[in-house]
């Protein structure tokens, strides 16, 4: 975003309509258990730091997902059958270098799709993310910023993860500029904006969609963008931690499965005022 003060202004007016039925089957595919944010007595101590991992690729089949630890090789987290557009939660795992692999959910046996090494730091989350087209996955890490946001605010950066469109503009309906040419696979510096409700024009490569959020008081949070069933531009907004030192969104069942919910606005299409 273009500053992590950036001014914006509150939605106004506009019926909202449901968004599209493909859309909502997509995020019902990977419906989770809601999880409550950990307490601050949760928060990283001693030699640990938070991970989550993310699966961003459009055209990549379900996935299982396994973190191990480059030394000695034991599976620190693993979770099973996650699906395009699904975040986990984070999970805290002591400070070092884990290999992340994915293996296709259908072949368990198989070679993981893809693989590659992540660092977690003592006292910092980071975001693990495949994005891309199939022929071309990658793996980035994202480092996350959970800082405390101030008084009746939020905190808020965009993540780029659209395979239809090079870059993407985002601005708020009132034409203020959220993101400018942002990159795929790039992730934008976080904002400190009033709490509530907005409306975000989408564009890039000629497409244009508007979508509603919802950023909670005190939450620090991750809009994701995403290809739709449609091959439109969309957000799947991701809270990343809220109220008590913005204490990150915890409590991932490891071992088999347990993706735990993040608070996903519901997206909505916005009528022209």
């Amino acid at each position: 975003m273009n500053s992590p003060h950036t001014p914006l202004r509150r939605r106004r007016g506009g019926r909202a309509l449901l968004f599209a039925a493909a859309v909502l089957g997509l995020i019902a595919a990977n419906a989770m258990q809601v999880s409550a944010a950990p307490s601050a007595s949760q928060l990283p101590t001693g030699s640990d730091g938070w991970v989550r991992v993310a699966h961003l690729s459009p055209d990549t089949a379900e996935v299982n997902v396994q973190l191990t630890a480059l030394a000695g090789g034991a599976i620190v987290f693993s979770l099973n059958g996650v699906g395009y557009g699904a975040v986990s939660d984070y999970v805290p795992l002591t400070a070092g270098t884990y290999v992340v692999s994915m293996v296709p959910t259908s072949t368990p046996g198989a070679a993981p799709v893809i693989s590659s090494s992540v660092t977690v730091e003592q006292g910092k989350a980071v975001t693990v993310a495949a994005f891309g087209r199939n022929q071309d996955l990658a793996i980035t890490a994202f480092q996350d910023d959970l800082t405390t946001p101030e008084p009746e605010t939020a905190r808020v950066r965009l993540v780029q993860a659209s395979t239809i469109a090079k870059t993407v503009d985002v601005q708020t309906t009132t034409g203020l500029s959220i993101a400018k040419g942002a990159a795929a696979g790039s992730s934008t510096a976080y904002a400190s904006v009033p709490a509530g409700p907005w409306d975000l024009e989408l564009t890039g490569s000629g497409l244009s969609d508007v979508v509603s959020i919802q950023l909670a008081n005190g939450s620090v949070n991750t809009l994701f963008v995403l290809d739709n069933a449609e091959r439109r531009l969309t957000v799947k907004s991701v809270t990343d931690g809220v109220s008590v030192g913005a204490a990150p969104i915890g409590g991932v069942q490891t071992g088999g499965g347990g993706l735990a919910a993040q608070e996903d606005a519901v997206l909505r299409l916005a009528d022209a005022p």
